[in-house]
Parts: structure tokens; sequence; C-alpha cells
């Protein structure tokens, strides 16, 4: 393993020479840029931008730009020359509690190894002090630039060091939790301690990166020439109001039937039912019955409706006979001659009707005596 750093401890006036080094891997697949229409790599260049050309790294230094965009050169004896006495040394400041530190204060995790033979007996002094006394050093040191704070622990025989970020890099969580006030009920704890009792503990040994593994395959695939094989990703799910309680009972369900426990085994005990749900269900059912009468009431509303509706059609159909009784009278009436005219033809008809009665009468009297 490749040291990072080069340094002493400074515990009081003991110093203990060590050697830093990196105590986590990212297992990640590295991947490279490429040009998707003929495979070519992209690569970068770093360029100067006076000469336009490209520079080696041991060409290249290092300055620090101001607000007018100047720059100014820093060289290494520059850094080498600053009154820091953690330039080369874990200066340890004090012996806290590990409760004492925030997590979200933690950064990258180091192991500190001795350098030189001469280190071994300082070194087992202070891995054994730090066991006993159950506590973590908090140290400062120097490392890429920057001064930065580091907590000490006893890892099995060694010395393992975290970066710890400073108080005032870690940010406020105002704003983050959510505005609205939101009672939690004593059923819901009880369950979701009832789901937390269930799940139980995890070793975190066999806990495993699957996608790292399955991108593995794909990559062991692509390059034995053979078509990958997986199935589709579970699509993630939009967030949805649900029923907590619902949710909570289900999650301890499936729990335990993923933990081989068998589904009439659940502790009902734990979960204790919201008051005044038997009181709701009882208001209800009055309700029922005023769901009944209503529907009574609208059925005999019907019916009236619907007779009042055929006693409308009926006379409808009557008032139709009678205007169209009045329509035939009155085209009657419109045929029919008017005032003296009326007369007139009246008095006409009825003189040429005795003309001819008197006609066929004198007929019949003159008929007998031609016969003799």
């Amino acid at each position: 393993m490749r040291s990072i750093w080069n340094g002493n401890i400074s515990f009081g006036l003991v110093s203990i020479p060590i050697k830093m080094y990196p105590a986590t891997e990212d297992h990640s697949v590295s991947f490279r840029q490429i040009h998707t229409a003929d495979g070519g790599r992209i690569r970068y260049r770093k360029i100067c931008e006076l000469e336009e050309k490209q520079v080696e790294t041991g060409e290249i230094g290092r300055a620090y730009e101001d607000a007018d965009g100047a720059l100014i050169p820093i060289t290494d004896e520059d850094l080498a020359a600053l009154p820091l006495p953690t330039t080369r040394s874990l200066e340890i400041e004090a012996f806290v509690s590990a409760a004492e530190i925030d997590p979200l204060q933690m950064g990258d995790a180091y192991y500190l190894g001795v350098n030189g033979t001469a280190a071994a007996k300082p070194y087992a002094l202070l891995r054994e002090a730090l066991r006993r006394s159950e506590k973590v050093a908090i140290a400062k040191y120097v490392h890429r630039g920057r001064e930065r704070l580091g907590m000490l622990r006893v890892v099995g025989d060694a010395l393992a060091m975290h970066r710890l970020l400073w108080p005032d890099e870690v940010r406020d969580a105002t704003g983050v939790a959510p505005k609205e006030k939101v009672k939690v009920r004593p059923a819901e704890l009880d369950l979701a301690d009832t789901l937390m009792a269930t799940l139980g503990e995890v070793d975190l040994s066999e806990l495993h990166d699957e996608y790292h593994e399955a991108l593995e395959a794909l990559v062991a695939a692509k390059v034995s020439g053979t078509a990958p094989v997986a199935g589709p990703g579970e699509e993630p799910g939009g967030a949805q109001v649900v029923d907590l309680m619902a949710a909570l009972q289900d999650s301890v369900r499936s729990a335990r039937q993923a933990r081989g426990e068998a589904a009439g085994g659940e502790e009902q005990a734990t979960v204790t039912e919201l008051r005044g749900r038997k009181k709701a269900a009882a208001k209800k059912a009055p309700t029922a019955k005023r769901g009944a009468s209503s529907a009574s009431g609208r059925t005999a509303t019907a019916k009236k409706t619907a007779t009042g509706t055929t006693q409308k059609k009926a006379e409808k159909k009557t008032g139709s006979k009678k205007a169209a009784a009045r329509t035939t009278t009155a085209r009657t009436a419109a045929k029919a001659p008017a005032g003296k005219s009326a007369k007139k033809t009246t008095a006409k008809t009825a003189t040429k009707s005795a003309a001819k009665t008197a006609a066929k009468k004198t007929g019949a009297k003159q008929g007998p005596r031609a016969a003799s």
C-alpha cells in the first residue's frame, strides 16, 4: 500500500513518526470517453493560453486569482515557509468521547502506520491509551495545501484517522424539515417500533453493492461478445398519499414473511387501535337509514312526476283535437257566403226547388188522362 503523507504524531512531548495510507477504496467501474462515431478516445490536454501548446505536468504550478482576474503565483517554498506547526505533524489538541463528534463532520478515512522501528513503542502507547479511555483524539494537520481537522481512533491493532470538517463547514438544516405541523399517533409509533424489531439487526459485512456486480457482469458479457441478460429494473414510484397505518401493517407483514415467519404469528397486541373508530362506525348507521328514507322519497317523487307527465300528454292530445275541430268550423264558415248575397242565394235556391216540385206534380196528373 502506498502512503500519501509522511509526518509525525505530536502527543505532548512524544513524537511518533508515521505514514498515512488510504483506508477506503472506491470499487466503481471507471469508464473512458470515446467518440461515438468511430470509437476513438477523447483525451484532455493541458494547454498554455499564451503559447497555445500542450504543457507537461512537471511544468504546472499553482496561482491565486484575485478579484481583478490577475494570477498571483504561489510556490511550494511559499507554503513551506508558513508558520504552521502542523505542516508535517499531526498535533493532538484534545481527547473527547466519540459521541461528541457529529457524523456530518466525518469525511475520508486513513490508516496511520509506523515509520521506522523506533516509532513502535510510542505508537503502541497511544493506541492502548485510547483503547482504555474509550476516547478519540482530535488533531490538526496540513494536507493538500490546507490545514485540516482529524479524529484518531483505534481499529483493531492500528490507529485510524477520519478527516473532519470544521464546524463552520457544516451547513445548518434550517428549512429542510417539513413546515407543516404533523402529529404522530401512539398507535403509529407502536407499529413503527414493531417494524424496527421485525427487521432487526444486520451484519454490515453481508451487505454488498448489487449495482456494481451487475455492471461488472455487463462489462464481462461485452468483452466475451455475448448479449447481456438483465431484467428490467423497477420503475421508481411517484409520491402517493397512503394510509400510514395500513402501510406500516403491510410492511410488518412483508418483513415477517421475508424472515420466514408465519403470517398468522403477527402480534396483534402491539397494534393499538385508534380511538373513535367504533363510534364513527356507529354514527354511520343512522346516515344509512336517512339515505334509505331519501331514496323512498325520491322514488315517490319520481312516480308523481311520471303521473303528471302522462296527464299533461293527455291534455295536450285533447287540446289538439279541439283545436282541429275549431279549425274545420272556421274553414266552413269562411266558404259560406256572407250578408245580402247569402240571402239572395238562399231565395233563388228555394224558388228553383218549388218550381221543380210543381212540375213533377203536373206531370203526374196529365199522365193518366193521356192513357184513357
